[in-house]
């Protein structure tokens, strides 16, 4: 037995001189003939190489037309209830609130009374108005009769002055003292009615001594007891009133159904707190603008509540149907082709010759899309995108099968 390192105790087959050339003839071969195909398949995009004999002419395909959809759109957006009117009522006057008539979730009228504050430092503040109100007038009195007198001994100073019994001077002094004391009488009247301006402002700010209700509704917050101290400017309010029949509801609306928002448009109010009762109301306005950041336009919808189930704050989901503004159809899925060159759909022209169309798809709904540019509606579209078809490519329509 030989003892060398490399002997494996058997003969080794001698070794194959073909097999290095086999794989180049292969390696050549797969290359020559992706080479090929693909020389091959520019020319045919050229219109460059002829047709072999017994090689189909035309790819067989089957088209459809694309279904145009109704312009109305059904929408479920959530929105918000607002009552129709809201104010929050504040002291007008300083006083200490007497008594309140009105408490938190009770109905009220237009003009109902709601509390009462003594005002002593307006009733003081009147009675002393009316006061010099009075002097006023007396002062009224004493300048006319000042006046009077002035006038009478004008006329006989000037009498005496035609008999040369005065001078000249005498008469002038009278009659400057009378044209004075006209003035007095006018200034004695203005004061008058700086006065009576002034007890009415009073007497209209003792009024405010009633708290009244502005209009009908309910009255959500009241933040007085009796014996409080208010004040005329203070920042708490001492009731708040809403009105809640009818109630407003904000919803927003997406940019491309915006244009198509109507006045009197049917809008259906859903609340999870009512399942299966819905609350029917109408669109009444809307912002006419949309939000530059959210890019939504915000409608008010009123609705009508008379037993109140619809509270302020409420979270609701609103339907509308509203008319989409452009021309909408629908293609299955299966027709798109969408690569570097952007979506498209492949249609065949009256010749059976390919044409790409760039769309723009609306909606996707999963089987089918809706298409919102791009098609009119009118065209043979591939049914199944064909990845070899070029632009231009002659194809052979299929005859569509029969419907069931």
């Amino acid at each position: 037995m030989s003892t060398e390192p490399d002997d494996l105790g058997f003969p080794l087959p001698a070794a194959g001189k073909t097999s290095r050339l086999t794989v180049l003839v292969v390696v050549a071969v797969i290359v020559g003939g992706a080479f090929t195909f693909g020389y091959l398949r520019q020319r045919k995009a050229h219109g460059e190489v002829p047709v072999v004999s017994g090689e189909p002419k035309a790819t067989r395909v089957e088209v459809i037309t694309a279904t145009t959809l109704k312009s109305d759109r059904a929408l479920s957006l959530p929105g918000t209830v607002h009552p129709l009117e809201q104010t929050q009522i504040y002291a007008r006057v300083t006083g200490y609130v007497r008594s309140w008539k009105v408490d938190l979730g009770d109905k009220v009228t237009a003009g109902q009374l709601l509390a009462e504050i003594d005002t002593p430092e307006v009733d003081a503040q009147l009675s002393q108005a009316r006061a010099q109100l009075a002097v006023a007038r007396a002062a009224v009195t004493q300048a006319t009769a000042q006046r009077d007198y002035s006038k009478s001994s004008s006329t006989r100073t000037a009498g005496l002055a035609d008999q040369q019994l005065v001078s000249k001077a005498q008469v002038e002094q009278t009659q400057a003292q009378a044209a004075t004391d006209e003035a007095m009488v006018t200034s004695a009247k203005s004061n008058v009615a700086a006065q009576e301006a002034n007890v009415r402002r009073l007497v209209d700010l003792q009024q405010f001594s009633r708290v009244v209700a502005p209009f009908a509704g309910t009255v959500t917050t009241r933040s007085i007891d009796r014996g409080a101290l208010v004040r005329d400017g203070a920042t708490t309010p001492l009731f708040t009133v809403v009105a809640i029949d009818p109630v407003r509801v904000f919803v927003d609306v997406p940019q491309a159904i915006a244009p198509s928002v109507r006045p009197d448009t049917p809008a259906t109010i859903t609340v999870r707190e009512f399942a299966g009762k819905p609350f029917v109301g109408k669109v009444t306005r809307s912002a006419g603008a949309l939000d530059p950041e959210l890019h939504t336009m915000m409608t008010e919808i009123q609705v009508p509540n008379p037993d109140g189930a619809l509270m302020p704050g409420m979270y609701v989901q609103a339907a509308l149907t509203l008319s989409v503004p452009h021309r909408i159809v629908e293609l299955p899925a299966t027709a798109l082709y969408n690569d570097a060159q952007g979506v498209r759909v492949a249609t065949v022209d009256a010749t059976n010759h390919v044409k790409f169309i760039p769309i723009t798809i609306e909606r996707d709904v999963g089987a089918t899309v809706q298409i919102a540019s791009g098609l009119t509606g009118d065209e043979r579209v591939i049914k199944i995108a064909v990845p070899s078809l070029l632009d231009g490519d002659l194809v052979e329509v299929a005859s569509a099968p029969a419907k069931p």
